[in-house]
């Protein structure tokens, strides 16, 4: 039997499809490209906005339509947050939200045998547990992500998450501490700790997403430590110093910004300030050096007046951001926000898309720059088409070398000599 997997969204989705990979391959499933003829296709859904529900029924009527015999299983935030909506998607021989993801291998078996459909769509509640997942694999060769975290209390008035993911629960340490050291003796040099509100990590457990930091860090093997993005008022000074103390961070912090104005994050029910988040910067950069900032951003939400955009825009100009995703505000069914008056128009928030993302560009070109002369760790991935090796160093920065034997996989010192739009060029300091 075949299985192959459609993942929409963020990189906890991708995680969770790795990890049901893995679950199908125990019971004897192989798991093939999503573009080839299998026996069984699930989508891990998105509902982030409603362009993501569209992608979701667009590609279920797809498959369906193109493979008429095959097991359909839809999963993921869309039913999880909109389940009256999802059981009328006929097409959807399974229908399972955001929970219990792993008794899909159940339902997928029960239908291959009888037929029928499945519809297990359950409330989140509080005390839910965390559902424990685990992979050996991921589909990068040298960067794993490792979903710690799942769930959201913060109710930004623009965000449905914390009705599709529900309350904040944790992956233990000793769960945790056992998939990294499998990922280790699998080869992986670089882990990625990701989550619905991952600044929230541990709060139920008596720890804390620092706790993980070191733990990871303490991993024969695993030679990086990056965090995935960051709800900015629950890093504190405590956090910053201890990650400080381990070589194995890499210093690029994925700060979620939204907007640089403070009515604009009030209005977004934001819980910090801009002068808070621009506190929080200056420490970091005072603290690890070399240091990277990124972020999204974003534009055009209900009520943002051209004064209010110009106030973002400045500050975010201010900050100097590394990298940043710039996007316009998307309604989305069931929030505060699609019921606040004033909403823009797609023009304006097309031309405030534009002017952000090319303040940013900027920004980031200049960050580049700064990275000349420097002498940097380079983690390989890929070769590209003109014959070059690219990779990243700590901080983010990609970095593109010419070299004629394979890198892929391998951590080597490269000295920065240039600088493009969107990475560095650079040169082995010494030959492997």
């Amino acid at each position: 039997m075949r299985v192959a997997f459609y993942t929409l969204g963020c990189k906890v989705n991708q995680y969770e499809s790795e990890a049901l990979s893995a679950a199908f391959a125990q019971i004897g499933f192989e798991t093939v490209p999503a573009d080839q003829p299998a026996d069984v296709y699930i989508i891990n859904s998105c509902t982030v906005t409603s362009a993501s529900d569209q992608k979701t029924r667009q590609l279920l009527h797809r498959l369906r339509r193109q493979n008429p015999d095959a097991v359909i299983a839809l999963t993921g935030c869309f039913p999880q947050a909109f389940p009256e909506r999802a059981l009328q998607m006929e097409e959807a021989d399974i229908i399972r939200g955001a929970r219990d993801r792993l008794k899909l291998l159940d339902d997928v078996q029960a239908v291959l045998s009888s037929g029928g459909r499945i519809h297990a769509l359950f409330p989140h509640e509080r005390g839910e547990a965390f559902e424990s997942m685990a992979i050996g694999r991921f589909h990068e060769r040298t960067r794993a992500f490792v979903k710690i975290e799942d769930g959201c209390d913060k109710y930004c008035s623009y965000c449905i998450i914390p009705k599709a993911r529900g309350p904040i629960r944790s992956k233990p340490l000793k769960e945790l501490e056992s998939e990294l050291h499998t990922l280790s003796a699998n080869g992986y040099r670089e882990i990625v700790l990701v989550g619905i509100n991952l600044s929230s990590y541990g709060r139920e457990l008596g720890c804390g997403l620092t706790d993980a930091v070191e733990l990871a860090c303490s991993v024969p093997g695993i030679e990086r430590v990056r965090l995935g993005s960051l709800e900015p008022e629950l890093l504190s000074d405590g956090d910053l110093m201890r990650l400080a103390k381990l070589p194995k961070f890499c210093p690029q912090f994925h700060l979620s910004l939204q907007s640089g104005c403070d009515e604009t994050l009030r209005r977004m029910n934001r819980r910090y300030t801009s002068a808070e988040y621009l506190t929080l910067v200056q420490k970091i950069r005072r603290t690890f050096e070399n240091s990277a900032i990124t972020t999204d951003i974003m534009v055009g939400f209900p009520g943002e007046t051209e004064e209010e955009f110009g106030e973002s825009l400045a500050f975010v100009k201010a900050v100097g951001f590394a990298r940043a995703h710039v996007f316009a505000y998307s309604r989305r069914t069931g929030t505060r926000a699609d019921r606040m008056p004033c909403q823009l128009t797609r023009r304006e928030k097309e031309c405030r898309s534009a002017a952000m993302i090319a303040a940013t560009n900027e920004a980031r070109a200049a960050f580049l720059r700064t990275q000349t002369g420097l002498v940097e760790p380079v983690l390989f991935e890929t070769c590209t088409a003109d014959g070059c090796y690219e990779g990243y160093t700590p901080n983010y920065s990609l970095v593109r070398v010419k070299y004629d034997k394979p890198l892929s996989g391998k951590i080597f010192p490269v000295l920065i000599t240039g600088a493009e739009a969107e990475y560095c060029t650079g040169q082995l300091v010494q030959e492997p």
